[in-house]
């Protein structure tokens, strides 16, 4: 049967009950006030509707409890005699149907025939999508039509839907206050235990804030030791204890047996615990001969996962603990066990701090987790074998310079003056090519004057001679030969006042272009000049390196105008000459290239390698430094 048409014209009046001023003084609706779980609520709720609907025989409710894994809840009125099987089915068929369902049926002590037949009316109760109840209400039927329509039935309970709609969020409302208010609690316990500097007075703290937040007689807290035994720390209320006593045994055991089963335990058991031994619990209780007396343990979890300690509270009268007080000490064991292990950590002396890291590396390194490490470590010692074992040339590096192999110098041949310099440094030069000419005017009036004088005593000589004057004669031969010789003299100086190239070459140093006209001395050096095809290189080996270098021993070198392209060298002479270069002393070693004919200028840089054998890589790059760590001992040991 359809639902009606609620604004249809003509419609029956509503025929609700008169309610009274005072009804919420009515015993449904102090049930519904005052429910203390949710069938005691949904009982109270269908009464109070059937009680406000004239001509109601019975009704049924059914909806989902909040926890969606328990099953329906499911309730009648009256609660007794009701055989409700035709309101279970059109509840059932309106929740599955989603719709309002009106049809007759029979509701009575049994589903006899002979009884009379009654209006039932079944709706869903809830948004369309996804109902939370159905309720089926049972009209009696005295007249043509019944004395409520079940529009005006559906309207109603409808109306009151809201109330069921609110239990769950009610609900989900007082969990989540009580979750809050442990929140609050385990929060306020962590700043009470994070403001203590060392573990004793945290352990201290820790038992009576909750000795006091619990209402506990006893709060005590155990550490588990290197052996596996758990030691009491702290008792509540109490500056110092014995550790021989026979109720401290009861306690460490009632923390062992927690341990041991890694979950709180408590005596007498609390449902969601489960099956869990409480042996020791019952006889710690015992302990207190007081009827009603219950303790309670939960173990703390360090950082690692693995029980550090264990938590044991103690009532000695008959207030057992409550699910509440188990999910409060589980919240604050949870948030106290890894400030705990952390302390323990932090006073630990400097062999178990050893000893814990060695542990810690060991089991990162042999453990079944922490793949990335494993496959590091496995790759540094692949490569560390193998910088041992594998061998590669080990070379010297030095700095180098190329120098000429043959270098002369073209100096003043006497004091005189600068006239002429066409060439200059880096110019290259052909034999017989000017370098500078000096001036000549001075030697050429000189060699006048001697060649004058050479012919006026061959005058004379000749004259003697005529006049077979031998003494004369005698007389002007060593004057004769004086004058050949200042002559000779007089054009030798003129002839060398051109300075000219001794070879083919390149002029290394010297520049007179600024300098025409200015007094040069006699023996300073003008020019250097040097072949083009004749060099040598000299390799500056470090002190510490020249026991590796022999003659006769090759490489290469790398010059700076040229370094993309190294140039084979081979060793020729070592010297026993160092030169003191950057704060560092270097012997100077001669060398010559493999490659004649190359472009190369003299005063070039570049860095030489020298091959000097073939050696492990390892002590390749270490060998500086053990050399280092030798010398430094040998300075400091005695």
């Amino acid at each position: 049967m359809s639902e009606p048409d609620l604004t249809a014209s003509g419609g029956p009046a509503p025929q609700l009950r008169r309610v009274p001023a005072d009804r919420t003084s009515s015993p449904h609706w102090q049930g519904l006030l005052n429910a203390e779980n949710e069938a005691a609520f949904v009982a109270a709720w269908l009464a109070l509707q059937c009680s406000r609907i004239a001509g109601v025989s019975a009704g049924l409710l059914f909806m989902r409890r909040v926890d969606s894994a328990a099953p329906l809840l499911s309730v009648t009125w009256p609660p007794r005699d009701v055989d409700a099987s035709d309101l279970m089915r059109l509840a059932e068929t309106a929740y599955a149907e989603r719709r309002l369902v009106v049809a007759p049926g029979r509701v009575g002590p049994d589903s006899r025939p002979a009884q009379p037949v009654v209006l039932i009316v079944a709706l869903p109760l809830g948004t369309t999508s996804e109902p939370i109840a159905a309720v089926a209400i049972a009209l009696t039927t005295t007249a043509a039509r019944p004395p409520v329509t079940p529009a005006i039935v559906a309207e109603q309970l409808r109306w009151g839907a809201g109330w069921l709609e609110s239990l769950p969020w009610a609900r989900r409302t007082k969990d989540l206050s009580s979750d809050v208010s442990r929140a609050a609690s385990c929060l306020d316990l962590l700043a009470t235990v994070n403001a203590q500097p060392r573990l004793s007075g945290m352990a201290i703290a820790v038992v009576n804030e909750l000795a006091t937040r619990l209402q506990c007689e006893r709060a005590s807290l155990g550490i588990v030791g290197r052996n596996g035994t758990i030691s009491l720390r702290a008792v509540s209320f109490s500056a110092s204890f014995k550790r021989e006593n026979r109720l401290v045994n009861a306690i460490e055991s009632a923390m062992e047996e927690a341990i041991e089963q890694r979950a709180c335990v408590a005596y007498p058991p609390l449902p969601r615990m489960g099956r869990v031994v409480a042996i020791a619990h019952r006889a710690l209780a015992a302990e207190a001969k007081a009827p009603g007396s219950s303790a309670m343990s939960a173990i703390l979890v360090g950082p690692d996962g693995e029980p550090i300690g264990a938590l044991t509270l103690e009532r000695h009268r008959a207030d057992p603990f409550t699910d509440d007080a188990l999910k409060l000490i589980e919240g604050i064991a949870a948030l106290l066990g890894p400030q705990i292990g952390l302390q323990l950590r932090a006073n630990r002396l400097l062999g178990g701090r050893a000893v814990d890291g060695i542990g810690d590396g060991c089991a990162a390194l042999f453990g079944p987790r922490r793949p990335t490490l494993k496959l590091c470590i496995g790759s540094v010692m692949v490569l560390a074998l193998t910088l041992v074992f594998a061998k590669g040339e080990h070379r010297v590096t030095a700095k180098s310079v190329l120098e000429a192999e043959v270098q002369r110098a073209a100096v003043a041949p006497f004091d005189g003056f600068v006239r002429a310099a066409p060439a200059r440094a880096g110019d290259t030069v052909r034999q017989g090519d000017l370098l500078a000419l000096l001036d000549d005017r001075d030697l050429v009036l000189d060699r006048l004057k001697w060649r004058a004088e050479l012919d006026k005593l061959l005058q004379r000589d000749r004259e003697a001679l005529a006049k077979h004057d031998r003494n004369g004669l005698a007389v002007l031969e060593p004057q004769i030969r004086q004058a050949e010789a200042q002559l000779a003299l007089a054009e030798d100086k003129l002839a060398r006042t051109r300075i000219l190239a001794p070879f083919d070459g390149v002029v290394v140093s010297g520049d007179l272009s600024q300098m025409l006209g200015s007094p040069v001395e006699k023996g300073k050096t003008l020019f250097e000049v040097a072949p083009l095809n004749s060099y040598r290189l000299i390799v500056q080996v470090d002190e510490r390196d020249v026991r590796f270098v022999a003659v006769g021993q090759s490489g290469t070198v790398a010059l700076a105008g040229r370094p993309g392209e190294p140039v084979p060298m081979t060793l020729s002479k070592i010297t026993p000459v160092t030169l003191a270069e950057e704060g560092r002393n270097a012997f100077r070693i001669e060398a010559r290239l493999s490659e004649p004919g190359l472009a190369l200028r003299p005063g070039m840089e570049g860095v030489a390698k020298i091959n000097s054998g073939r050696r492990s890589i390892a002590w390749i790059w270490m060998h500086p430094v053990i050399d280092w760590l030798r010398l430094a001992a040998w300075k400091y040991l005695p």
